[in-house]
C-alpha cells in the first residue's frame, strides 16, 4: 500500500519515509505527492493544526488516486500565549529555521518559564474524502543555547527531559519513538494497514 505526503519540508518527508519501518508496518511505502513543488501550495489560513492539515489533505488528495496525508505541527511555548504555535514555520518575517529559532530565544529572554510541548496532526484523505486524523504531543523545555545537529526546526532547543537530551540530539530512530511526529505516524500507519487488511 502506498501513501502519499504532501511536504516539501525535507526533514519531515524524511522522518515520515523512515516511519513504515521503524514501527514494523512494512507492507506501506510512503511517497511524496508527485509534481507537489509544481502545485498551487494550499493556503494554510487554519487556527488550528487540525484545521490545516484537514485542509491540506483535502486539497492535495484531489490531485492523486492514492490516499494522500498532510501534518501540521508546531512549538506552543506556554510563556508566548502558545506562540508560535500554527505559525511556527513562518514565526519570522525570514521564515526559515534559523531565523525562527533567533526569535523565539529573543522572546523568551528574562523568563523563567520554559515549558513548551510540540503537537502533530496529521489528516489522511482519499480523493477529496477526509478519511481520519492522527494526534501527537510531547512536553519538553526551551533551552537557549541550541545543542545537537540533527533533527530541523526548533529541535535542538526543544529538551526533552526522559531522554536527557534535546531532539536536536537525538538520532531518527529515537526521535521517531518519542516525537510528536512519531505518535501521530504510529497512529496513520495503524489504521491504514487495518483499512488496507479489511479490503
Amino acid at each position: 500500500m502506498t501513501l502519499r505526503c504532501a511536504s516539501t519540508n525535507a526533514g519531515k518527508v524524511r522522518e515520515f519515509r523512515l516511519a513504515a519501518a521503524h514501527f514494523g508496518f512494512p507492507g506501506i511505502d510512503i511517497q511524496p505527492l508527485d509534481n507537489l513543488n509544481s502545485i498551487e501550495p494550499c493556503v494554510e489560513d487554519g487556527d488550528t493544526f487540525e484545521a490545516n492539515a484537514v485542509k491540506k489533505a483535502l486539497y492535495y488528495s484531489a490531485l492523486s488516486d492514492e490516499p494522500v496525508f498532510a501534518d501540521d505541527s508546531g512549538l506552543v511555548v506556554d510563556a508566548l500565549g502558545g506562540e508560535p504555535g500554527v505559525r511556527s514555520a513562518r514565526y519570522s518575517p525570514e521564515a526559515t529555521d534559523q531565523a525562527n529559532n533567533r526569535l523565539l530565544i529573543a522572546n523568551l529572554r528574562g523568563r523563567e518559564e520554559r515549558a513548551a510541548r510540540f503537537s502533530c496532526v496529521i489528516a489522511l484523505a482519499r480523493q477529496g474524502e477526509l478519511l481520519g486524523t492522527f494526534h501527537g504531543a510531547v512536553e519538553g523545555l526551551i533551552v537557549d543555547e541550541p545543542r545537537g545537529g540533527g533533527g530541523f526546526g526548533y529541535d535542538p532547543h526543544f529538551y526533552y527531559p526522559p531522554c536527557g537530551a534535546t531532539f536536536g540530539q537525538l538520532d531518527n530512530s529515537s526521535k521517531l519513538q518519542f516525537s510528536h511526529r512519531g505518535q501521530a505516524l504510529r497512529a496513520l500507519l495503524a489504521f491504514a494497514a487495518s483499512t488496507a487488511s479489511s479490503r
